[in-house]
């Protein structure tokens, strides 16, 4: 197998990511230039957003072609190191086009929620099925189980999140940047869940930069349900089945760090889901009832509300990075510190919601 340099892969990966950001860009102007109408439903009933505006939902389209292009620049950079024979491998490239599928019929159709959970819970079997599964208990009647909700609930709630220009978008780069700084403090530059994050992350800027507020386009479900799949996917291997500095497995730690690395999505369907349930409503109907919303509602600028929960994600993956890979004497002072991080920014983002205030629109 080739081997670089540290430094020579920090060349390659920067190359690569200013290439493909600028393809990315590319690719949005010219599918907000010929297909404008690519992605609006006919029927927007059920599509509430905080923007009034319709607008092309295109992102899926940008980020499920960089995820391919990713796949392409790894066979030819690593070609001794193929991973067309790894069915962990073909699992993440089966789930990643299942959700983008079902997302892109979702955004042409508005298809029955039945129809959206049904695949979600495929995109988890498959994943079992091709040897990508949690292993926390080492009981694969606890474990698969586990699986399947996580999956079906990332998925689920990376669409939610999609409520507000930027929001999705920006707290997925920061969370795939927390994956790039893991594997790179474990030595794993030549892995190939590093070139498909970066090259993901690199489609996600070229597409905020038409997402920022105000926004040009959406990403649509084509596109929350692809990065929902893709980070529930990578996030097994790399947060759920982590390993600390000695290379030991602590459930504790491997739990309360992917909470901490997804604590913005995890909080706001958390909060939706609490909210809805006490006013008798299902959590699964659109509403303006998110922590986007609320702290807009407190007057926050839709820009601001995308940076504040940015830097909320920043400090929730630093806290994560931290705990998996520097506390070493993991014990209940640990639990203890991680619970009550999590703790403090789901309750500070949920106590958003019970403030009394006027609601724009």
């Amino acid at each position: 197998m080739m081997q670089f340099t540290t430094t020579q892969y920090f060349l390659i990966y920067g190359i690569f990511f200013l290439v493909s950001t600028t393809f990315a860009l590319l690719i949005s102007s010219l599918l907000l230039k010929f297909a404008t109408n690519l992605g609006i439903r006919s029927n927007t009933e059920h599509l509430i957003r905080w923007s009034a505006t319709t607008k092309p939902a295109l992102g899926g389209f940008v980020f499920y072609i960089l995820f391919l292009l990713s796949i392409v620049f790894y066979l030819i950079v690593f070609s001794e190191q193929s991973p067309l024979n790894n069915i962990e491998f073909l699992g993440l490239v089966i789930v990643c086009t299942l959700g983008f599928m079902m997302g892109m019929a979702d955004d042409a159709y508005n298809t029955k929620p039945l129809l959206k959970f049904a695949v979600q819970f495929l995109c988890g079997v498959v994943l079992i099925a091709t040897g990508t599964s949690i292993t926390l208990t080492d009981r694969a009647y606890l474990d698969y189980p586990l699986t399947v909700i996580w999956v079906v609930g990332i998925m689920n709630s990376v669409n939610m999140l999609d409520n507000m220009d930027g929001v999705t978008g920006f707290t997925s780069v920061l969370i795939i940047l927390a994956a790039l700084v893991y594997l790179l403090l474990k030595d794993q530059l030549s892995s190939f869940y590093f070139v498909v994050l970066t090259g993901v992350m690199a489609g996600i800027c070229g597409f905020l930069y038409y997402n920022w507020n105000p926004s040009k386009m959406y990403m649509g479900d084509t596109g929350s349900q692809f990065i929902g799949a893709f980070l529930a996917a990578v996030a097994i291997p790399l947060c759920w089945n982590s390993t600390d500095a000695n290379g030991a497995e602590i459930q504790t730690k491997q739990v309360l760090s992917t909470l901490l690395f997804f604590i913005v999505p995890i909080a706001d369907t958390t909060t939706v889901s609490i909210n809805r349930l006490m006013r008798g409503q299902s959590p699964f109907v659109g509403g303006r009832d998110h922590t986007t919303h609320h702290l807009a509602y407190l007057g926050l600028k839709e820009r601001h509300v995308t940076i504040l929960l940015g830097c909320i994600t920043v400090c929730s993956s630093a806290a994560a990075l931290s705990f998996i890979y520097f506390a070493e004497n993991w014990g209940w002072a640990g639990i203890l510190a991680a619970a009550v991080f999590a703790l403090i920014i789901i309750g500070g983002l949920y106590s958003t919601t019970k403030i009394k205030k006027k609601q724009n629109g």
